[in-house]
């Protein structure tokens, strides 16, 4: 009996261990693994709307013609197409820096420097006579940054266990939001009272944040495997690659192309109309100080509220209502725009557009996101996700490029009518695959619920696309509301 109680008490302390902690004060005052996380946070953030929406903003304010600044869209690629290159950040040291640092230390100071350097080209390349410079530049910061974002992701799984992921989580997407608001509304207010010169220069200082930070962080760099032999490449490649896509297929069937076209749809107008909202409001005549004040303040605050409702429908209505909600009201919300644009240049109109748009636009990414991860296989889900989250981003901006002749041929208003029009197809998917059979987790064992597998750092080797990376919710809501 007396053997029976300890071992369900200590069944008990375990669990209690293993439930993730909440982000309070003090875990950043106390916990300098917290502080770190939010200044690197804060400097990956900061680089994306500097080859997104101010960018495009600036060549709009600049006079470039729309054409162009919808062409100029595809600098921002490398956010996208990163998993291309993130396995080699486990395996290439940077010299001379990787010895004395550490692997992802070197590899952040190198990419926050690169970035900074890319952020003074843009700064002094004037877009009427040097556009394919401030394009270079552009593309350069967002290769680096990008790169950055690799390092850092890899950072934080390893620098904390499992106990401590959520609070390293949130602490990251705060830092994120903040990286975002100076970059937008911040950078903006700089351009009105001191030119876009100022403004980039201001940023790429901002960028020192995070090279502190990492000069500070504890070194977390895992020992490579020793080599056992000759390596099986195909066996690799096929669990790597092949076992996760077949597994989807296996548990879907056919029924598999219409998700990945739903995922693929789903967000599509948001990116494409995206390109677009920046030069709209400054062919209305709108100034950057309102700008920034409405849509990069305002509008930010609004969009974490339709976050937060996004995740309150999840749990009242549950995912497919959820999902159908989603894609109706974000394609809907485009239609606040086409209103906008036939109007005269109010502050009233702004805000009321801008608060549609952006509540709409992140309930539909709290949905989605939700309903991507429910849909992978654990063993398979970070695979899974990581082809999910490419294909969801992917085609949307591939497609935004082509915005800009959209609008020169047919104005504004019939553009963003005709983003909405896509939601059309994508609420029609939604009723037809969005009631597939979600993943559930398998149940566990108080035998199997050990401590050393329930908090801590992971015992086994943990790589930037690991399985106990897992997908992070917050963190992928963040960088979708650009």
């Amino acid at each position: 009996m007396a053997d029976a109680a300890n071992s369900k008490t200590l069944f008990k302390d375990t669990l209690a261990k293993a439930q993730p902690r909440k982000l309070r004060f003090r875990d950043i005052t106390e916990d300098k693994r917290v502080a770190q996380m939010l200044a690197l946070g804060f400097s990956s953030g900061l680089p994306l709307l500097l080859v997104l929406g101010t960018f495009t903003l600036r060549l709009a304010d600049s006079g470039i013609d729309i054409k162009t600044i919808g062409l100029f869209s595809y600098v921002a690629l490398p956010y996208s197409l990163k998993f291309l290159w993130a396995p080699s950040i486990d395996r290439v040291d940077v010299p001379f820096l990787a010895p004395r640092l550490g692997r992802k230390r070197a590899w952040m100071i190198v990419t926050q420097i690169a970035t900074a350097l890319a952020l003074v080209l843009m700064a002094f390349a004037d877009p009427k006579d040097h556009l394919a410079l401030i394009g270079l530049g552009a593309f350069l910061v967002a290769f680096c940054a990008a790169t950055q974002d690799v390092v850092i992701d890899g950072w934080r799984i390893e620098a904390a266990g499992t106990d401590l992921q959520g609070i390293m989580a949130a602490t990251s997407n705060l830092g994120y939001r903040f990286g975002l608001i100076l970059a937008g509304a911040g950078a903006l207010y700089v351009a009105a009272y001191g030119g876009w010169t100022l403004a980039y220069l201001c940023m790429a200082a901002l960028m020192g944040v995070g090279l502190i930070a990492a000069l500070l962080a504890t070194p977390y760099d895992r020992p490579r495997e020793a080599a056992t032999g000759k390596r099986d490449l195909p066996a690799a490649v096929r669990r790597a690659v092949l076992e996760p896509l077949t597994e989807l297929y296996a548990r879907m069937g056919k029924a598999l192309f219409a998700v990945l076209a739903l995922v693929a749809l789903y967000r599509m107008p948001d990116f494409v109309s995206g390109v677009m909202a920046n030069p709209l409001y400054i062919a209305l005549g709108y100034g950057k100080a309102e700008i920034a004040t409405i849509v990069k303040l305002f509008g930010i605050w609004v969009g974490i509220a339709g976050g937060f409702a996004g995740g309150w429908s999840i749990a009242r209505l549950g995912m497919f209502p959820t999902l159908v909600i989603g894609a109706f009201i974000a394609a809907a919300s485009h239609l606040s725009l086409a209103w906008l644009a036939l109007g005269e240049p109010e502050q009233w109109r702004l805000a009321i557009a801008v608060s549609i748009e952006s509540l709409c636009g992140s309930f539909a990414g709290i949905a989605l996101i939700a309903y991507m991860s429910s849909l992978t296989t654990p063993g398979f889900a970070a695979t899974q996700y990581a082809l999910f989250s490419s294909l969801y981003a992917l085609p949307g901006k591939l497609v935004a490029g082509t915005s800009g002749f959209v609008v020169a041929a047919y104005g504004f208003p019939a553009f963003f009518a005709m983003t909405a029009a896509v939601g059309i197809p994508v609420v029609a998917l939604c009723f037809a695959v969005g009631r597939i059979p979600q993943r559930t987790a398998p149940a566990e064992s108080p035998a199997e619920a050990t401590p050393e597998a329930v908090q801590g750092n992971p015992t086994g080797p943990v790589g930037l696309a690991s399985a106990e990376a897992g997908p992070e919710i917050p963190s992928k809501v963040a960088r979708a509301q650009t």
